[in-house]
Formats: structure tokens, sequence, C-alpha cells
């Protein structure tokens, strides 16, 4: 179900900060009609440690809504508090989601046996299929993959989207694994080699600007045309990796504001790009031919 490339949904907002029910409906509409294979609102791509309770589960309403059965719904739900995102998980399942995408704890640096045990309670919890997101560099832990061994045991949880950024290590989770568990790349850059060992798809930022493309370029690698996989990387390599100048999702945010997708807001502690950082993104966009101007 959730194999390919699949899109960390951006949650747009309005100038005074509230939700924008529109751009998102929007949003989620083109994502589906440039053919991309599933959708992840509420990650922390989508600012989601920033929205209310229930703004969270409007956003992934809303995806449901629109996606309409023609895609599946990854929703996000994670945390550092594990009854808080059991809570989360289990009205995530009552709206109809496809499944959990569930960040580890970040600040408290749990052990590998406390990572263990936090999955195993929300797996225990609602009966979605779970895909764990390791990413080390943001949280402060790593999930290990003689912890994923032990994970993938666990019924429901199906995956993990491996964003450790360590390709020594994506190996051996492939390695390790067995071959029903779906390991997804975290990392648009390095999406190519990671399913060439094996892994089944991307989560992706820049799918937020560019879907088709980043949907063609997952789905040639998947099929072993990695001539034309590296084909359309080579031409979006300058603008996955613009997308990181400044924390995650400022600059992808800012692009999409210069594509005319959404308006340029974000919620602090996250605050706009510097004017050297936007000048490097909208010359990005300009040489990919994505600016809007």
């Amino acid at each position: 179900m959730f194999t390919g490339c699949g899109t960390a949904l951006v949650t747009p907002f309005r100038r005074d900060l509230s939700l924008d029910e529109e751009r998102l409906r929007a949003l989620v509409r083109r994502q589906i009609e440039s053919g991309i294979n599933f959708l992840v609102p509420c990650g922390t791509t989508g600012e989601s440690p920033t929205l209310s309770r229930g703004e969270h589960l409007r956003v992934v309403e809303i995806a449901l809504e629109e996606a309409h059965g023609k895609v599946p719904v990854l929703a996000g739900a994670g945390g550092y508090d594990t009854r808080e995102v059991v809570a989360l998980a289990r009205e995530i399942q009552a709206l109809g989601a496809d499944g959990i995408l569930s960040v580890t704890p970040y600040y408290n640096k749990p052990t590998q046996e406390g990572l263990y045990q936090h999955y195993k309670a929300i797996a225990s919890a609602v009966s979605l299929p779970i895909v764990v997101y390791s990413v080390q560099s943001r949280t402060g832990v790593n999930v290990e993959p003689s912890t994923l061994k032990r994970l993938a045991e666990i019924e429901n949880i199906v995956g993990v989207k491996e964003a450790s950024g360590n390709i020594g290590q994506m190996a051996g989770v492939v390695h390790q694994v067995p071959e029903r568990f779906l390991v997804l790349c975290g990392d648009d850059a390095v999406s190519i080699p990671l399913i060439s060992l094996g892994g089944r798809g991307t989560i992706s930022v820049v799918s937020n600007q560019i879907p088709a493309q980043m949907t063609e370029l997952v789905q040639s690698a998947l099929r072993g045309d990695y001539a034309r996989a590296r084909e359309i990387q080579r031409k979006f390599l300058p603008l996955m990796e613009v997308n990181f100048i400044e924390s995650n999702p400022i600059p992808v945010k800012a692009a999409m504001a210069a594509m005319g997708l959404l308006e340029p807001v974000w919620r602090l502690p996250l605050v706009p790009p510097s004017a050297a950082s936007q000048k490097k993104i909208e010359g990005v966009l300009e040489s990919v031919g994505l600016h809007a101007g």
C-alpha cells in the first residue's frame, strides 16, 4: 500500500496563522492528479508539533476526503509521550486513515528497548499499519537495524522511513528485516541508492513541488530503469538540496509560495528564510523552470 512515492505534505496557513483548508484541498488534489502513490499529512514536514489536536485531525480528514480512496493516506502520529501518541493514533484510525507514520520520540532519547516498547504500545492500541520514522539528526535517537528487526515481528508494524543518512545502515536494515517489511527512503537525494539496495520507495519533501517528476523517478528506479531515474535526479538534485538549506519545511514552503501554491507562512519557532536563502531558492526554481514569475 505504501510503496512508490509518498508526499510528506506541508500544511498551508493563512496570514493570520490559521489553517488554510482551501489551499490544503488544492494541494492534495494537485498531488493526486500528478499521480502520487500515497499521501503523508501531518508529518514533521507538515509542522505537526505546532498543530492543535483538532487541527491535526482536520488536516488528516481533509486529506482523506480529497483522496476519496484514490490513493492511501499514511497519517502522522508521533511524539515523545507514548500515551499521547496512542490516543492520537486511535483518533486517526477512527477517521479512516490507511496507516500511521510515527516519528521516534524526540528529546528524551529512549534506549533501543524503550523505542521497541513505544512502538509495540502503539501497535497494540490500533489495527492500522504503522511505519516507523527514524531520523536521528532531528530527534537525537536512532532506530538501529536490530531494533527494526524486532519491530518487524509485530504484525501491523509494516515498514520504516529511513532518514539516518547512513547508506551502510540502510543496507543493514534491508538485510535484517523480512522482505514484506517496507524500507522507505526519508531523504530525496538518496532515493535511488536505497531502492537499489532493496528499498520500496520514498516519503518525499521535494514531491510537494514536483509530484509527477518525483513519482516517475521512484517508479523508474523500482522497475530497474536507473538511467531514467538518474536523468530526473540530475535535473532536480539542486531543488532537493536547496529544500534543506535551512530547517525543513522552511525552504520548501518558501519555494511553493514562489510557485504560487500557498502563502509564505510558518508557525513559530519556524520563520521565513533569510534573504540569502530566499535568493538561492528562487534561483534554483528558475533553473528548473518552476518559478511562477
